[in-house]
Formats: structure tokens, C-alpha cells, sequence
């Protein structure tokens, strides 16, 4: 499990933004910063702060992962041949823990890395427990059958709060989820506006 699940919020509260739209966010009553200190930082961000400020929201918004990871991620999108900006979400978006929270099957991406590694997921089949497994178009990803009765997917398929997007098709009477094709980021249901091309930028000057 990621070093942020129990604290999640505070990711929101430190980017001053509700990044996964959930109806419990500290950022829906205090706009500010955590700490003693957070109701100060107010100051105009440079243009480093700004594209930092989008590679850590994009990087929290996965589940908070390390920057060693999220740099692999980035160094693979720029080996592609088009726009990096949009290989890097495309590439976040096969991630088989990402997959599993827009079927709907959990109701959090930190849920997802945790149902993912305790094994409660096949895909094609196969048991996958590795949460960067990255999902080709065409596989279809199951929740395993004992696992269908958990009280974290039931609540989570009841959610409302979030639509399943179009390149994901979701059977939930047999409790699977085909990836059909990797999206863009105008494909993507981010709850906040997410700067892709900024982390581009970062990364070429860094």
C-alpha cells in the first residue's frame, strides 16, 4: 500500500484542489493548505511552482506514486512517437489499478492498488496482484468470485459520484471490465483540470 492511503486528503488540501471529485474532501470547506502555516501560502506560483504543481497532481491523483516511478512513466510516453503529454495519461490509464477504480470496482485509486495486490483481480484469466501491471486494449480485467461480496465493492459500484468513462466497458453482472482503447486526456474524467504538457515542461528543463 502507497505511503499516502491514510492520508490522502492531504494531497487535495496541499494542492488546494478536490483532485478526485469525492464529496469528502477537506478541500470543500478549507481551500487552504495543511499545517500551521497553510492559510499563508498564497503567493503567485513561478512557472517552476506551476509545472511542479502539475506533475505532483497528475503523480497524487495515481495514488501518490514515487517520482521514480512516475519518471519511467514519463521516460516511456517520450520514447513514443506524438504527443508526450497525451502518451503519459494514456500510459497512467492502462495501469491495472486505474482500470479497476473507473469500473467502478473500488470506490478509491488507494483501494484499487490494495485490492489489486491482494489478489482479488484477474485478468484474461490470469490472477494479476501488481498494480502498474499495464493493461493492453482488448483484456478484460474480473473481479475474482470470492471477492465479489467485499463491503469495498459494493459500496463502490453503488457509487454515483463518478460515471464509468467510454473506453472502459463494465459488465457488472459478471463483474468485468474490457479495456477498449487507450484514451486521451480529453477522453479522461478528471474532476480538475489536469496540465500534462506542463509536467513536459518541467521535465525538459529538470
Amino acid at each position: 500500500m502507497t505511503k499516502r492511503t491514510s492520508a490522502k486528503y492531504k494531497i487535495d488540501r496541499r494542492m488546494g484542489e478536490n483532485i478526485w471529485g469525492r464529496p469528502k474532501s477537506p478541500v470543500n470547506k478549507r481551500e487552504y493548505g495543511p499545517g500551521q502555516h497553510g492559510q499563508r501560502r498564497k503567493n503567485k506560483l513561478s512557472d517552476f511552482g506551476t509545472q511542479l504543481r502539475a506533475k505532483q497532481k497528475l503523480k497524487g491523483y495515481y495514488g501518490d506514486l514515487t517520482e521514480k516511478q512516475f519518471r519511467k512513466i514519463f521516460a516511456e510516453a517520450e520514447r513514443v512517437k506524438g504527443d508526450t503529454g497525451e502518451m503519459l495519461v494514456g500510459l497512467l490509464e492502462r495501469r491495472l489499478d486505474a482500470i479497476v477504480y473507473r469500473a467502478k470496482f473500488v470506490p478509491t485509486v488507494f483501494a484499487a492498488r490494495q485490492f489489486v495486490n491482494h489478489g482479488h483481480v484477474t485478468v484474461n484469466g490470469q490472477r494479476v496482484n501488481i498494480a502498474s501491471y499495464r493493461c493492453k486494449e482488448g483484456d478484460v480485467i474480473q473481479v475474482r468470485e470470492k471477492s465479489r461480496q467485499l463491503a469495498v465493492v459494493l459500496e463502490a459500484t453503488q457509487l454515483t459520484e463518478r460515471d464509468v468513462p467510454d473506453y472502459i466497458e463494465v459488465d457488472y453482472s459478471k463483474m468485468t471490465a474490457t479495456f477498449v482503447r487507450t484514451p486521451g486526456l480529453g477522453d479522461v474524467p478528471y474532476p480538475v483540470q489536469m496540465e500534462p504538457n506542463l509536467i513536459v515542461e518541467f521535465y525538459a528543463k529538470n
